[in-house]
């Protein structure tokens, strides 16, 4: 807020011509220690899509994890305004595994078929667990081996550095990554994302994609003066530490309660759990969170919850998972 507060005084250019965007960019440059290309957007969706659009041609075709946010969480988007054919993969942890990739690479049947060109992974996935970074780098290799490009959704990024204890160079620059989205938005700030792309070429369309995809911000100084508040001291890599801890805090507090079973290894800032449908829905009434469907429940952290807060909702499971006790506490 003190950043915007900032930028909102005096005058500047419209649409990243002015000092808060190329001090951001510049910030993006001495984190990653590369020349990188950094376009920023509104959000993690206009975000994709800007992305996308700028690295498919027609009749190119994008792999994914079938649980991929791309995938199941935009409404369609990839396809309605990137035109573009989703190959999505089944997996049993949300991560792409090369195996997995590479029979999808083989025996295309001429112009009869979509040519793969993008895999496109998130990094955390959906199922919250974290691509290590030979597993990153297994991944790069094939695509480049075939030509492709690895695009990496990178909404929760900063909780994959903190959770992997690597340096944002280490994950962007020594992994073969070809394009990369830095979140923002779920790591504090107001709105505002980051395309990273590693290699200037690949930026040349962004711009025209970023436009139509009407993420094109004409007072970017709001989006930028964030992220430069965001990069500024490693605040963006305490925030996810913090969330990320949390997570493990609550995981376990609830690892012995009856009828909770976590089903994903909580390596980033969310857990998964299954709990019987009654527990969900009375747990859902005094708590809010998303249901996954057949039990399935996600509860996520963030830089702004604390010890406090995962105290009183490990509570609550307790409670409604053993209908025994004092009822707990409201937030």
């Amino acid at each position: 807020m003190e950043a915007l507060i900032s930028a909102n005084v005096g005058s500047a250019l419209p649409y990243g011509e002015d000092p808060w965007t190329a001090a951001a960019t510049e910030r993006f440059r001495a984190l990653i220690d590369q020349d990188v290309e950094v376009l920023f957007t509104f959000g993690g969706t206009g975000a994709n899509i800007a992305a996308l659009g700028s690295l498919l041609a027609p009749h190119e075709a994008v792999i994914c994890p079938a649980g991929a946010h791309i995938n199941v969480d935009e409404c369609g988007a990839a396809e309605r305004f990137v035109g573009a054919k989703l190959i999505d993969v089944p997996t049993a942890d949300g991560k792409l595994v090369p195996e997995a990739v590479l029979p999808l690479l083989r025996g295309a049947h001429g112009e009869h078929n979509v040519r793969p060109r993008v895999i496109a992974i998130s990094q955390c996935t959906e199922l919250g667990t974290v691509y290590t970074l030979d597993e990153l780098g297994d991944l790069a290799s094939l695509a480049h081996a075939h030509g492709l490009l690895l695009y990496v959704d990178g909404a929760r990024i900063a909780n994959a550095v903190a959770a992997l204890g690597c340096t944002a160079r280490d994950l962007f620059h020594g992994t073969g990554v070809d394009v990369i989205t830095f979140g923002g938005t779920k790591n504090g700030l107001i709105y505002g994302e980051a395309l990273v792309f590693l290699q200037a070429d690949l930026a040349l369309r962004a711009r025209f994609a970023r436009k139509q995809a009407t993420q094109l911000a004409s007072k970017m100084r709001f989006i930028a003066a964030q992220f430069d508040a965001l990069l500024r001291d490693e605040l963006w890599l305490a925030n996810a530490a913090k969330a990320n801890q949390m997570a493990k805090r609550l995981a376990n507090a609830i690892a012995e309660v009856p009828q909770v079973e976590i089903t994903q290894p909580v390596q980033a800032n969310s857990i998964f759990a299954r709990l019987p449908g009654s527990v969900v829905r009375e747990l859902q009434n005094w708590s809010f969170f998303w249901d996954w469907g057949t039990g399935l429940v996600r509860w996520m952290t963030n830089f702004a919850t604390d010890e406090q807060d995962v105290a009183r909702f490990a509570e609550g499971v307790r409670f409604f998972s053993s209908a025994a006790g004092a009822r707990p506490s409201t937030f």
